[in-house]
Formats: structure tokens, C-alpha cells, sequence
């Protein structure tokens, strides 16, 4: 499946950004959708993830302030990201996968291009 991440830029601490994930096919009914980060100079590293019947899991680091969704009819993921500090800045990649909690676990089936998102202080 082919990913188109959109939604990144820059923000003030504090502030929101909503990050929209489209798929260029249907993933209601088998892929788990997510979403990972790479920040300058560090690994890549799970942000989110959400299952076909939509149990999510966080990052402890961005639990309480990000908010993953889906809506299986647009083939589209959202990340809602709220209380945005200065730490989340990265390139936020869309991902999805075959297979139950597969995005959380690391086993990654699709990438999509990033989308950079810049927090400043």
C-alpha cells in the first residue's frame, strides 16, 4: 500500500498540528495503521499505532497530548497532536502493516515519504 503523509510544519510549544495519512487502497479491514518519528540525530521510534477494530497504543512519551484515528471509509490516518514541545520535532512517517499490533511490534510493511514537524520554543 501506498502512503501520502501531509499536515507537518511549524508550530510554537504548546500548540497543535493534525497529521493526515491517506492509503492508496483499503485498510479497513486487515492493516494496522500507525505512525513513527525520527528526530536529528536520533533512531526512529514508534509514535502511535491503531488496529483494524481500533485499539490504540502510544509512545509514554507523547501519551495524554497525541491522539491516533482512523477512518476505514477514506482510507485515511490522523495523528492529533496536542501540547506539542519542542522535543517532538522530527520527520513523522505513516506506516502501516499485515497482522495484529504489527505496527507497534516494528514489523512494518509500508512507508510513506515523512512529513516534517518543527516545534519551537
Amino acid at each position: 500500500v501506498q502512503l501520502q503523509a501531509s499536515g507537518g510544519g511549524l508550530v510554537q510549544a504548546g500548540g497543535s498540528l493534525r497529521l493526515s495519512c491517506a492509503a492508496s487502497e483499503n485498510i479497513g479491514s486487515s492493516n494496522d495503521m500507525g505512525w513513527y518519528r525520527q528526530a536529528p540525530g536520533k533512531q526512529r521510534e514508534l509514535v502511535a499505532g491503531i488496529t483494524p477494530g481500533g485499539l490504540k497504543n502510544y509512545a509514554d512519551s507523547v501519551k495524554g497530548r497525541f491522539t491516533i484515528s482512523r477512518d476505514n471509509a477514506k482510507n485515511t490516518v490522523y495523528l492529533q497532536m496536542d501540547s506539542l514541545k519542542p522535543e517532538d520535532t522530527a520527520v513523522y512517517y505513516c506506516v502501516a502493516a499485515k497482522g495484529f499490533l504489527s505496527v507497534v511490534r516494528g514489523k512494518v510493511d509500508s512507508w510513506g515519504q515523512g512529513t516534517l514537524v518543527t516545534v519551537s520554543s
